[in-house]
C-alpha cells in the first residue's frame, strides 16, 4: 500500500493525527504488568532473576554476564577495516559537534561579600542500552556515548543483548574506538533493571540512556527517580517539505529511509500540489521494490504515512507546527526563510542535500531526538545531559545583617517560624 494523499484542514487529516499520536499512548496494562514484574524480581533477587528472564523471553542461558574486554577485541577484529575508518570518521564529526556543547562552572560577585554561582560536573555513572533486535547499532553507540565522554562521565556501562552482539561485531568496534570495555549481555527490560538497581555483578549507574523496544521504554519509565533517564522516545517519524521542482524520488527515497525503522514509523510528505502528491506516491510505488525492508516500509506507510496537500506555506508551516515532528526535511530554495517559522522540531535538514540519513549517522548533530511531540518542549540529546549542576550561595554575615529581616518576613507569610528562627538566632544578643 502507498501512502494516502490527504488535504489540510479536512476530517480525513485530523482522523490521520490522532492515529499517528495513538502510536505512543501509554503502554497496554498487561505489559505494564509484566514490565513491573520483572523489574521487581531482578531488584529482589538480582543476577539470578537476569538469568531467568533471559532463559524465559529469549531461550538462552547466559553465561559470564558481563562480556571480556578479550571477547570485544576478537569480535572488533572481525570488521572490515574501510567500515572501521568509517566509523572514526563520523565518531570525530560528532565530537567535533558536542565539544561545542560543553558548559562550565562559574561564579560572580553580588556585593556584601556575597558570592554566587553554578557548580557543573559530570554524573558519575551512566548506562547505555543498545538494542539488538533485527539489526546491529554501531550509531547509537556513538551518539549515546561520546557525548558523555565529552561531559567527562567517569563510568559508562554497555548493556545489550548478547546474540545480536556476537552475530554482528561492528559494535564491538564501535566500544573499543571509544575504550568502552564494561558491557554486559543483557537485554531487555531486565537490563534497565539492573542498570537501575544493581545486582551482584551490574552495580547500579545514575542514569540510563538508549533505544529500546515497547519492554525497554515501560522499564525505563518505570525505574526513573531511582535513576535519571534521557526520554521516552516513540516510534520515529519525518516531515518533509518539497517545493514543486524537487524531484519525487528524492522525497519518495526520505519517506521510506524513515518507514523501514519500524512498522509503526511515521513518514509524511508535505507539498502544494496534488500532482507532486501523485509523483511521490508513484515514486514510493516503484522504489520500493528495491528495498530488504519493504514489507516493513509497506506497513508503516499505509498505516502511519500520508502525503499532505496545502494550499501555501503558512499552512504549510502550521502542519509542521501541528506534529512538532522529530526530523525536518526542507526540500526548498528557502529553507531558510520555512524554518524560522517553525519553533518545534527535533533536527532540521535543509535542500536537497541534507537528506535525514546524513544527521542519522555521519554529520555530528545528535540523532536521539524527541518523538511523538515532544519537541514542543525537548532537545536532542547532548552533553549537557550528561552534567549535573549544583547551586553555590556564599553569605557574609554583612550581608545577612542586612536582609535577614526580609528573609524572616518571607519565611512568616509562609507560615515557616523555624526558617525565620534560623535566619533570627544568628542576631541574638550575646
Amino acid at each position: 500500500m502507498l501512502p494516502s494523499i490527504l488535504h489540510w484542514d479536512t476530517p480525513e487529516l485530523h482522523r490521520y493525527f490522532g492515529r499517528i499520536a495513538a502510536r505512543s499512548a501509554t503502554p497496554e496494562p498487561a505489559i505494564e504488568s509484566q514490565v513491573s514484574e520483572i523489574v521487581a524480581a531482578v531488584r529482589a533477587s538480582g543476577d539470578r532473576a537476569v538469568r531467568e528472564f533471559a532463559r524465559r523471553f529469549e531461550g538462552i542461558e547466559l553465561g559470564d554476564l558481563r562480556v571480556s574486554p578479550e571477547e570485544i577485541r576478537r569480535l572488533a577484529r572481525q570488521v572490515d577495516p574501510e567500515l572501521r575508518q568509517v566509523l572514526r570518521l563520523a565518531k570525530d564529526n560528532i565530537q567535533s559537534f558536542h565539544q561545542r556543547q560543553l558548559e562550565k562552572s562559574w561564579e560572580f560577585e553580588a556585593g556584601d561579600g556575597v558570592r554566587l554561582g553554578q557548580r557543573i560536573a559530570p554524573l558519575q555513572s551512566v548506562g547505555l542500552y543498545v538494542p539488538g533486535g533485527t539489526a546491529a547499532y554501531p550509531s547509537t553507540v556513538l551518539m549515546n556515548a561520546v557525548p558523555a565522554q565529552i561531559a567527562g562521565v567517569p563510568r559508562i556501562v554497555v548493556a545489550t543483548p548478547p546474540h545480536q552482539f556476537h552475530k554482528n561485531p561492528v559494535v564491538a568496534a564501535v566500544l573499543e574506538e571509544l575504550g568502552l570495555d564494561e558491557v554486559y549481555g543483557i537485554g531487555g527490560a531486565q537490563a534497565v533493571a539492573a542498570l537501575a538497581y544493581g545486582t551482584e555483578t551490574v552495580p547500579k549507574v545514575s542514569k540510563i540512556v538508549g533505544p529500546g523496544n515497547i519492554y525497554v521504554a515501560t522499564a525505563k519509565r518505570q525505574v526513573y527517580g531511582a535513576v535519571d533517564i534521557d526520554m521516552i522516545a516513540g516510534p520515529s517519524e519525518v516531515v518533509v517539505v518539497a517545493e514543486d521542482s524537487v524531484d519525487p524520488d528524492f522525497v519518495a527515497a526520505d519517506l521510506m529511509a524513515q518507514a523501514e525503522h519500524d512498522e509503526k514509523a511515521c513518514a509524511i510528505a508535505v507539498v502544494l500540489s496534488k500532482e507532486l502528491a501523485v509523483a511521490i506516491q508513484q515514486s514510493v510505488g516503484r522504489l520500493i521494490e528495491n528495498l530488504k525492508r519493504a514489507a516493513i516500509v509497506r506497513k508503516a506507510l499505509q498505516d502511519y504515512g500520508a502525503i499532505l496537500v496545502c494550499s501555501t506555506w503558512d499552512e504549510a508551516a502550521e502542519a509542521v507546527e501541528a506534529i512538532a515532528p522529530e526530523h525536518l526535511e526542507l526540500l526548498m530554495e528557502n529553507a531558510e526563510s520555512f524554518a524560522a517559522r517553525i519553533h518545534s522540531a527535533g533536527a532540521i535538514f535543509f535542500g536537497l542535500f541534507s537528506c535525514e540519513p546524513v544527521g542519522d549517522y555521519f554529520a555530528g548533530p545528535n540523532h536521539v531526538l524527541p518523538t511523538s511531540g515532544a519537541a514542543r518542549f525537548a532537545s536532542p540529546l547532548g552533553v549537557y545531559d550528561f552534567l549535573k549542576k549544583t547551586s553555590l550561595i556564599k553569605y557574609s554575615r554583612a550581608a545577612l545583617e542586612k536582609n535577614h529581616t526580609y528573609i524572616e518576613k518571607l519565611a512568616e507569610s509562609e507560615k515557616l517560624d523555624a526558617h525565620a528562627q534560623s535566619v533570627r538566632i544568628r542576631f541574638k544578643a550575646t
